[in-house]
This record gives C-alpha cells, sequence and structure tokens, in this order.
C-alpha cells in the first residue's frame, strides 16, 4: 500500500508514511473525540474519524474487520484524506489497481516510479473494496479468525502479511487507534451510526473535492452553487473563518471558480514569487488568493495601489 503524501503541510502526528522507516511515535492521547461534531474537530485526523467512522462500523457489521482498524489505515493510508489518491480518487487505502481490477484508475508516483491506482465513485465504495481486498486475499485469513476487539492482533497481522512494506506499520496503526480512542467504535453497532449513514450516504452522490495547497495553505475551488454556509458544513470550518481567511464580507455570494483556503493567509508569498506581473481582468484581492497572501499586507507593500485603483496589465505588484 502506498501513504504518499500530495499535501505536505497535514500538521499532525501524520507526517510519517507507512513506506518511509519512519519510527516516531505519536504523543499520549489528551481527549477523546467520539462525542464531538465534525465542525468541532482540532484537526485533520479529528476530522477524518469523525466523518467517516459511520463506514468503517459498518464494513465491521458486514465483514469483521475492527472499525479502529479500518479508520487507522485508512487515516495512515490517505494521509487523513488529504492525500492526491483520496481527493482525486476517492482511494483511502493506496489499494493499486492491478489486472483483475476492471474499473477506473490513476497513475501516482509512488517510491519514484509511476504506479496505477484503483479509482472510486465516492469513499464508501473505497471502504467496500478495502475490505473486499482483506476478504478475498488468503494472506490475510487468519485476521478473521480474531476477535473484532483485538485491535493490536489485526494490526500485527496486517504487517507480517506485507500489507505495507514499513515493518513498523503495526505500530503506527495501534498508535493511533490508541491516541484516538478507535477501538471504542469496535464497539459500535448498526443502530448507533443509522443517522450519521444516511447522511453519508446521501454525500456520496456528490462528487469529491479536491484540496489543493498554494504558499503552504490547503484551499479549494467553489463549485457552481456552493455557498459559504454549505462549505463551511462540508469541510467542518466555521463561516466566519472562511469569510476572515479569504478576505470576504457577510453576504458574498461565491462564484464558480473561487479560491477559498482553509487556513489564515500568510503575509507575505514564498521567496521564489517576488513580484507579479498582472494579466487582464486581475484585481489586488484576486492576485492575494492566487499566492495565498492577506489583502491588507498586499496593500501595505504595494501603497500605490488603492481599493479602487483598476490594475492595467502589465502592472508589477510586489509580493513580499
Amino acid at each position: 500500500m502506498r501513504t504518499t503524501y500530495a499535501i505536505a503541510i497535514i500538521t499532525m502526528l501524520l507526517a510519517c508514511s507507512c513506506r518511509t522507516g519512519n519510527t516516531g511515535m505519536p504523543a499520549a492521547p489528551q481527549t477523546q473525540i467520539q462525542k464531538r461534531s465534525i465542525s468541532g474537530a482540532k484537526n485533520d485526523s479529528e476530522r477524518y474519524i469523525l466523518t467517516f467512522y459511520p463506514l468503517a462500523v459498518e464494513q465491521m457489521e458486514r465483514h469483521g474487520i475492527p472499525a479502529s482498524i479500518t479508520l487507522a489505515q485508512g487515516l495512515l493510508e490517505s494521509g487523513a484524506g488529504k492525500s492526491k489518491l483520496a481527493t482525486e480518487g476517492n482511494n483511502h487505502f493506496g489499494i493499486k489497481a492491478d489486472r483483475r481490477w476492471k474499473g477506473k484508475f490513476m497513475r501516482v508516483m509512488d517510491n519514484g516510479a509511476l504506479h496505477k491506482f484503483r479509482v472510486y465513485d465516492n469513499a464508501g465504495s473505497s471502504y467496500e473494496d478495502h475490505s473486499q481486498f482483506l476478504v478475498t486475499n488468503q494472506r490475510y485469513a487468519s485476521l478473521f479468525k480474531l476477535k473484532k476487539t483485538n485491535y493490536k492482533g489485526w494490526a500485527k497481522g496486517l504487517r507480517d502479511a506485507y500489507y505495507a512494506e514499513d515493518r513498523q506499520y503495526h505500530t503506527k496503526l495501534v498508535a493511533l487507534i490508541e491516541r484516538y480512542g478507535l477501538q471504542e467504535y469496535d464497539h459500535y453497532t448498526m443502530s448507533d451510526i443509522k443517522g450519521d449513514r444516511k447522511k453519508m450516504k446521501a454525500q456520496e452522490k456528490v462528487p469529491a473535492r479536491a484540496i489543493y495547497q498554494s504558499n503552504g495553505l490547503l484551499y479549494v475551488n467553489a463549485r457552481a452553487g456552493d455557498t459559504l454556509k454549505g462549505l463551511a458544513k462540508e469541510l467542518g470550518i466555521s463561516r466566519r473563518k472562511l469569510i476572515k481567511y479569504n478576505d470576504l464580507y457577510d453576504g458574498y455570494t461565491l462564484q464558480e471558480g473561487d479560491i477559498i483556503y482553509l487556513e489564515e493567509k500568510n503575509n507575505k508569498a514564498k521567496k521564489e514569487n517576488k513580484f507579479h506581473r498582472t494579466r487582464s481582468g486581475e484585481s489586488l484581492y484576486r492576485i492575494s488568493q492566487i499566492y495565498g497572501i492577506k489583502l491588507k499586507k498586499l496593500y501595505k507593500m504595494n501603497p500605490q495601489y488603492q481599493s479602487y485603483t483598476k490594475l492595467k496589465v502589465g502592472d508589477t505588484v510586489r509580493l513580499r
């Protein structure tokens, strides 16, 4: 399995890939998250868990794979849902498209070589295919003799069956499970997730939203019909923060293609981006979004331009 991260700024314990050989373990748990809402998540890992635990519990009920194991693998393999495979291909478990695979695929660099990976219509299909991958491969057969509450045994069994090349794979899975209390989900039933799973099935009809990076910051592109309220709910970020992060105003109507940052913008651009030559129709606001710079900082660096100044093609805008 692969765990190459398409977005390098995920600031969490998942900075290590299951193929890197980095053996650093996360800190001891501070809180449990089962009772939080997605909007109350403190980081990408918590947001991932609160979003996808219904799928993990559903797979446990269907196939006997501990929900804790499924969630931990999803977290590790997809970089908490931020990897290119997850955002563009709904592939949360790094499963490659071998000769048996008849569906869609995408090519992604992994360990210095280009490989084909499976592409799914939604996250639910990825979770189901992950279960089938374990159920139908003989090398994982011994795992299903273990109790579903024996997450340590499952983690070691996945390591021994070479689910990943990293020989510390099992310790990373266990560390994730215990840090976030994922073993609690191993005691859930379908009745515990009924409402949340219904919501997820409705969301699965909507194509996955790709998450990009600029100036070290995560952002998405608005689609036709998007609203700030809807984006806030989907992304688990308050509407107020989206407005603040993107120098918007209350009542702003999103336009298709708008860049919407999920984090507070920086004071200046990267070192390699010192100046910008304006193109037709560009404004300082548009430039601030392209480079992930706070609008007020851009005005401060370019006092020759005021909010009412209309930029001409070829104008030079200082970025740092």
